[in-house]
């Protein structure tokens, strides 16, 4: 009998994660046609975007931008994913090759990170001097200021994940062949200065929450929820307006010409395996 109890019990679980499986993509079709409208709207407007992506190692800030990004143009939703700064960017003002960055017309810029970089990373590893991240600090928000003011909108969230549900992202980036390309050194260093990053993330999130430019926090032990919840946010965020398509007029292909001769040369086919 217990056996029989366990496997119903499997049964019905498998059940229901198909079943939030089912609503979660219905849901996040309706959230991706909304973004082809938005990148309408951004093109045809000229608006100019910027979306800051920050939070833990493995909170879960990828997936997101995945999610946003796989239906739209790459042109008009650009991702900026800085590596570590050369030496010579190293000697350039902080903010620097950040502006390099942000956008034209008709263009939304994603940052997987961005110039918070120094008041997470770059503090806890000691990259960068207490004395600059608190010049840091105090100037975030009037650089944010800025970027306002000059007519970009401007979007800030962080992501947030629990310390059991971290190591369970990073066991399975472990374990995993598909995800061991995520777990980087900095990903293993992180891991065992979770309070230190505390401490940061707290007051980079306290100095730098402002009415112009203000955190968005998103919980997301559960992913799926937390793609859901932020892409539903930045939707209701930007003022955006459904722009009519113009449907093109193919018009008619031309006919074969009487004089072409069909190319019989041989050629390197991909074999077909299936």
């Amino acid at each position: 009998m217990s056996k029989k109890r366990d496997q119903d019990s499997a049964t019905l679980e498998a059940r229901e994660d198909r079943k939030k499986n089912k609503s979660y993509e219905k849901k996040m079709d309706e959230l991706q046609i909304e973004l082809a409208h938005l990148q309408a709207w951004v093109k045809a407007s000229g608006a100019r975007v910027v979306i800051i992506f920050e939070g833990r190692d493995a909170a879960g800030k990828g997936g997101v931008i995945k999610r946003l990004t796989e239906r739209v143009s790459p042109r008009v939703f650009r991702v900026a994913a800085l590596p570590a700064p050369s030496d010579r960017e190293k000697s350039q003002i902080f903010i620097q090759r950040y502006i390099a960055h942000l956008p034209a017309a008709g263009e939304i810029v994603i940052f997987d990170r961005s110039w918070y970089n120094r008041a997470g990373v770059d503090r806890v590893m000691g990259f960068t001097s207490e004395k600059k991240v608190r010049r840091f600090l105090e100037i975030a928000p009037r650089f944010e200021a800025t970027i306002i003011e000059s007519g970009i909108i401007l979007l800030k969230y962080f992501l947030t994940v629990s310390e059991d549900e971290q190591e369970r992202r990073f066991r399975r980036r472990i374990n995993d062949p598909l995800r061991q390309w995520k777990l980087s050194p900095m990903d293993v260093e992180s891991y065992g200065k979770w309070w230190d990053y505390t401490r940061a993330y707290d007051e980079m999130l306290r100095a730098t929450d402002s009415l112009h430019a203000p955190w968005w926090i998103v919980p997301s032990d559960d992913k799926k929820r937390a793609r859901i919840n932020c892409i539903s946010h930045i939707l209701k965020s930007i003022p955006y307006e459904e722009i009519k398509f113009e449907e093109p007029d193919l018009g008619k292909r031309q006919k074969r010409p009487d004089d072409y001769v069909e190319d019989h040369s041989e050629r390197n086919i991909v074999p077909d395996i299936m």
